[in-house]
């Protein structure tokens, strides 16, 4: 089955597929109690990170490595913050105790997102009720779910209303994701051929700037991180973050702070960008666009730069400009309804849409990389949240009765193994190691996560931290 996954992925980017005898994929699903292939996608899309990784050591050295990911500890990476500890303590939740699931007309419901304050206060405005969630339930359960999700939306909120997977096939939306490539790899503009920069590492001095929230682009930055480029976050002291999450996603990267709604944050991100390799950005399509930051004028300000942009809905659609996250995804496209007891949604134990999302999004951005050394040009590779979750669905359920019975998470035995420690200026971090294995260039991370915004927004000497020993 991942194998199968796995030469969709490779299909849809038009690599090849791997050397014969280079890739090992161990397991199978199901390896937690769920109904859906979770396992095999992210080792499908893992392994294509993997394999990118691998393909651009070969460009570097000629020489070919294998590679090799576990089904198991692929499932587990989708849930990778779930295993933070910091000192051997969990982290505070970030789940706001008003995000989830309220009841509307019809004996329906509807997924709010309140996990950032704009979103909460938005809703809550909607519903016209304080921050009480009985008194936030009794005023969604007087409207229709549809008119209160467009109402939410329209205030600058968040949320989906469940639907089940015929009614979201039957949605326009749904109708424009079924036709989406999974991924999309497009040359946006002409550039001369450009090396990988010097480095014993796969991405050794490849220099990527991260502007993204939440998991699944800060996933993509913290993937080309562990194959050796240096990943430098960009957030701004005035937006919603994840909290002690970003700790999770945050290793093997710098983190500073830019605030682009002055003419010299721009000017600064602009400086940088002229020295960057890759741009990622998770914000909705036309919130950096404003600030002269769309890919055409990226392209235009460092050719040869890689682009890679994810947004809930892809790029057609009714909904292209909409918000949305994994937990959005998940309540309108029939997965909550069919992951429930029959009488409430509920959402999967992983945020599967999330990681694979950022997994894909680096197999897409190496992609683009090795195109940009053997041919040129400026390149845009572009996610979407809802298209990973329809390829997640298209893989299947596992056989009824199956998963039954099954632990929660795996044995510690078995986990023991795939965490490691370091040192960091919150205090030893425990964290899921990489998943991914590669033989000659085994993943790492170089630098430990630190608190967002510790660092001055400038690039460090190329490769400085991404050496091996």
């Amino acid at each position: 089955m991942a194998r199968t996954a796995l030469s969709e992925i490779l299909r849809n980017a038009g690599v090849e597929e791997p050397e014969a005898g280079q890739l090992e994929i161990r397991g199978a699903d199901p390896v937690l109690p769920l109904a859906y292939r979770i396992g095999t996608a992210g080792a499908a899309s893992l392994a294509a990170v993997g394999l990118a990784a691998a393909r651009l050591w070969k460009l570097r050295t000629g020489r070919s490595q294998s590679v090799s990911v576990d089904t198991r500890a692929a499932a587990v990476s989708l849930r990778s913050a779930r295993y933070l500890r910091i000192d051997g303590k969990a982290p505070p939740p970030t789940w706001n105790p008003l995000s989830g699931f309220y009841p509307v007309r019809d004996g329906g419901w509807i997924s709010i997102h309140c996990n950032f304050p704009n979103h909460r206060d938005a809703a809550l405005a909607v519903l016209g009720t304080p921050a009480e969630r009985e008194l936030a339930g009794k005023a969604s359960s007087n409207w229709d779910g549809e008119a209160l999700e467009d109402a939410i939306h329209a205030r600058g909120g968040c949320a989906g209303f469940v639907r089940t997977a015929g009614q979201w096939r039957r949605h326009a939306q749904a109708q424009a994701v079924s036709v989406q490539p999974l991924l999309e790899i497009e040359r946006i503009g002409d550039a001369p051929p450009e090396p990988l920069p010097s480095g014993n590492r796969p991405l050794s001095g490849v220099r990527v700037l991260d502007l993204t929230r939440v998991l699944a682009g800060p996933t993509c930055a913290r993937s080309l991180a562990e194959h050796g480029a240096d990943v430098l976050k960009i957030t701004a002291a005035h937006l919603p973050d994840s909290g002690a999450v970003e700790l999770d996603t945050g290793i093997g990267k710098l983190s500073a702070r830019i605030d682009l709604r002055t003419a010299e944050g721009v000017e600064t991100l602009r400086g940088l960008v002229r020295d960057a390799d890759v741009f990622s950005q998770s914000y909705r399509p036309s919130a950096l666009a404003a600030r002269g930051f769309a890919p055409e004028a990226l392209a235009a300000l460092r050719p040869g730069i890689v682009c890679v942009s994810l947004s809930a809905w892809g790029s057609t659609g009714p909904w292209f400009a909409r918000r949305g996250f994994d937990t959005i995804v998940q309540a309108v496209s029939g997965i909550a309804h069919a992951s429930g007891d029959g009488t409430k949604p509920r959402l999967l134990p992983v945020s599967a849409i999330d990681y694979v999302s950022g997994y894909l999004m680096a197999f897409g951005a190496m992609v683009a990389l090795e195109r940009r050394a053997r041919e040129g040009g400026s390149w845009l590779v572009r996610a979407g949240l809802a298209r990973t979750g329809k390829w997640i669905v298209d893989r299947g359920l596992v056989p009824a009765g199956s998963f039954e019975g099954l632990p929660g998470d795996l044995p510690d035995e078995e986990l023991r193994p795939l965490l490691g420690e370091l040192d960091a200026p919150d205090g030893r971090i425990r964290h899921l190691r990489p998943v991914v294995m590669l033989s000659e260039t085994p993943a790492r991370w170089s630098r430990p996560p630190v608190p967002l915004g510790t660092h001055a927004p400038v690039w460090p000497a190329r490769g400085e931290f991404n050496t091996d020993s």
